[in-house]
């Protein structure tokens, strides 16, 4: 997996503008948690799709980009959470449990 770091709010505009000709997937994982562990260590085992951009958040280290994405994109903030942009708006989000590749792939096939 190759992870794009998001560690700075001027990125959110960045996966916006992407997203109109790429999907983005924002993965929001809190290190001190074993469920958000387990949904990281579950993608990572997956390989990832072609075409898609994979950004990581350290909601420890970055809170406030991760307040920013659920006033940018209209979703509930929760971790571990997984977002799927496309042409500038999140058409997907899930947690805990519901974090999977399998999951991923199937809303990009949507």
């Amino acid at each position: 997996m190759n992870w794009i770091p998001l560690n700075h709010h001027s990125q959110l505009e960045t996966i916006a503008e992407k997203s109109y000709h790429q999907p983005q997937i924002v993965f929001k994982h809190s290190t001190r948690c074993s469920i958000s562990s387990m949904a990281l260590n579950r993608i990572e085992k997956s390989s990832a799709p072609e075409g898609v951009d994979f950004y990581y958040l350290d909601l420890l280290a970055h809170r406030s980009i991760s307040n920013a994405i659920a006033e940018k994109w209209n979703v509930p903030h929760e971790s571990p959470q997984v977002l799927l942009i496309r042409n500038g708006s999140c058409v997907f989000d899930t947690s805990h449990n519901g974090i999977s590749m399998q999951v991923i792939n199937g809303e990009l096939a949507c």
